[in-house]
């Protein structure tokens, strides 16, 4: 005699099953495509830093320190190897335009400064485009120095030892060349990475002294720190700054946004 009940439970059972897994399967998709779309935009930004740098500096990494170390922060990005060979190749291409570094500033949202960082090869393209993020989300855009005066420029690097060490002397050492903050912090693979900040001239510095004292460069980039005091938002009030900020660092001409909103 067939037993409707049980019949019943299972095939509820099996559709709850089915219900659940299809969200987690979305919910992953969802991870996955904006893992992407992260690395896409990282890619795109390390590949025109590469560019500028070779450009600058020309394509041999023994004579480039700042290309060795673009390189190694492209790699622990897990960057292909071919999308760095191209954006080398591209610094020496004849044909290929010049990517020309400039500085957006402006307010955001509720008195929100905002920093923009860009690299373009069509500067009125990248204005436009700029200011009309600025526009829609009921900010402006500044002239030159309305807002970066608030900003230190800074170098951070991210390093790993292999050997024992201490912190303390660490600091004390590397104080000589430029470095104003040392500390520790996991990465996402749970290993210990050193991370420095220093003086935005001590870039070169600290980078040799990385390389000649047996530390592993993992990644070194320039920052840009609030020197002010952050304003506290919330609620909608800091999904609309959010928002701006979505809207510029999705443009493929921009680097780095900065403000002075606490995160």
């Amino acid at each position: 005699m067939r037993n409707f009940k049980a019949e019943q439970d299972n095939e509820e059972s099996t559709i709850l099953f089915r219900f659940t897994m299809g969200r987690a399967f979305e919910f992953r998709k969802e991870r996955k495509f904006k893992r992407w779309g992260h690395m896409a935009r990282v890619f795109t930004k390390i590949g025109k830093e590469i560019t500028i740098a070779v450009k600058q500096g020309g394509p041999d990494v023994t004579g480039n320190p700042r290309l060795r170390a673009l390189i190694q922060t492209a790699r622990s990005e897990n960057m292909p190897k071919d999308n760095i060979e191209r954006a080398i190749k591209r610094a020496t291409d004849k044909d290929q335009a010049d990517y020309k570094e400039v500085v957006f500033e402006g307010y955001g949202p509720h008195g929100i400064a905002v920093l923009v960082e860009a690299a373009t090869d069509n500067n009125n393209r990248t204005v436009a485009n700029v200011r009309s993020y600025f526009t829609k989300s009921g900010g402006s855009l500044g002239t030159s120095g309305s807002v970066d005066y608030m900003f230190d420029r800074k170098c951070m690097f991210r390093m790993k030892s292999a050997n024992p060490y201490d912190l303390e002397e660490l600091e004390l050492e590397l104080i000589d060349y430029g470095v104003e903050e040392i500390f520790e912090e996991e990465n996402e693979n749970e290993e210990m990475e050193i991370v420095l900040y220093g003086e935005f001239t001590a870039f070169n510095a600290i980078q040799k002294w990385i390389e000649e004292n047996g530390y592993e460069l993992v990644a070194a980039e320039f920052t840009r720190l609030p020197n002010v005091e952050l304003k506290v938002l919330e609620g909608d009030a800091k999904a609309d700054v959010e928002k701006l900020i979505e809207r510029i660092e999705e443009d493929d001409d921009v680097q780095n946004v900065y403000t002075t909103m606490q995160p």
